[in-house]
């Protein structure tokens, strides 16, 4: 049986070798066996985005970040799928939890 990261692995070559659509619903095999795969997610918003598909790319961009609540780069980049889908208040309130991340993360690290 192939692993979620082999499948990762397997819709990212999928994508460079220019075949979006194959890589997308390798992401989606691989969210039925384990949906909270926060990479997955994240390259779903990516490609989703590129397609200009906002809402399934802002969707998964929200699961990442639900998933990955301490990590300030998902908030980033929520925020900047947000800006190209037109939800700009939405982009903004992703950088400030970016920011409030990015702090928390700081102050964790020297708190040691």
């Amino acid at each position: 049986m192939v692993s979620v990261d082999e499948m990762y692995d397997q819709a990212i070559e999928l994508q460079q070798k220019g075949d979006l659509d194959g890589a997308i619903q390798k992401l989606h095999e691989l969210l039925e066996t384990d949906p909270n795969y926060a990479l997955a997610h994240a390259a779903l918003s990516v490609f989703y985005s590129k397609r200009e598909e906002h809402e399934k790319a802002v969707e998964h961009a929200r699961k990442v970040c639900e998933l990955e609540p301490e990590d300030p780069f998902s908030f980033v980049a929520l925020s900047l799928i947000c800006q190209k889908a037109g939800l700009i208040a939405e982009a903004e309130e992703a950088m400030w939890h970016a920011r409030q991340a990015q702090v928390a993360a700081i102050q964790k690290r020297y708190a040691q």
